[in-house]
């Protein structure tokens, strides 16, 4: 009787240590679960503070790339006074409109990348100056031809830039460009005035003028040569 009595009794206990156990790890497991929740709301948190920090700093370098290559020094040969009265109501209104506009042409704008696109445009301009010279002799060929040999026409074509500042740049290039106006740009296509044939083939079949912008805008789908130059010198320099 005794006996039995001890064994009941160990099934107890064996009973109550099991389920013991059981709620242990029950605590245990509930307790990793709050950890791992908390450690990915932290991460979360440090996340939308990193990046918060980066939107403000790319809003803050936008306004001044809006403020300081375009608008200022756009507006100082139009105003010609430049003493301090003249120049401090130019920069006070061309800030405010630069902060109401900054974010239409430059977009998630870097220091680095903010460097080298001003660097590459600064490089883009005496090409530009080199194609309106040879557009310009072109049109002045056709104009003393006795028949002149004008043949207009409104070509389009899609282009592959991605980013409204290139297509503004683009755009503007070809309108610079004697024998050329761009008339349109509309759902990624261009409509533009070629005076004649030659210059539309240019247009459609060239891409120059199109890839040259690309790289200065450094717009990934466009390999251009002087960005396998670039990377190039980089790769040697890691070696």
């Amino acid at each position: 009787m005794e006996v039995t009595v001890l064994i009941q009794a160990t099934d107890e206990a064996f009973k109550i240590i099991e389920e013991a156990r059981n709620r242990a790890l029950d605590v245990l497991n509930t307790s990793v679960r709050f950890t791992a929740e908390a450690k990915v709301l932290e991460e979360k948190k440090v996340q939308d503070i990193f990046k918060g920090a980066e939107r403000t700093k790319s809003e803050v370098l936008s306004f001044l790339a809006t403020f300081a290559l375009l608008f200022f020094p756009f507006w100082m040969p139009l105003s010609g006074f430049f003493d301090v009265f003249h120049l401090s109501i130019g920069v006070g209104c061309c800030a405010l409109v630069a902060y109401i506009s900054h974010d239409l042409l430059f977009v998630n704008v870097r220091v680095g990348d903010m460097r080298t696109i001003v660097k590459r445009f600064f490089a883009y301009i005496p090409w530009l100056l080199y194609q309106i010279y040879l557009a310009s002799v072109h049109v002045i060929k056709i104009v003393l031809k006795p028949k002149m040999p004008i043949d207009p026409r409104i070509i389009r074509f899609k282009t592959k830039l991605q980013t409204d500042i290139s297509m503004v740049t683009f755009a503007n290039s070809i309108t610079l460009t004697p024998g050329t106006i761009t008339v349109e740009i509309k759902d990624g296509e261009y409509y533009v005035h070629a005076i004649d044939e030659e210059v539309a083939y240019d247009l459609l079949y060239g891409g120059e003028m199109e890839d040259r912008v690309a790289h200065v805008y450094m717009e990934a789908e466009h390999v251009y040569v002087q960005d396998v130059l670039d990377v190039a010198r980089i790769y040697g320099a890691l070696r």
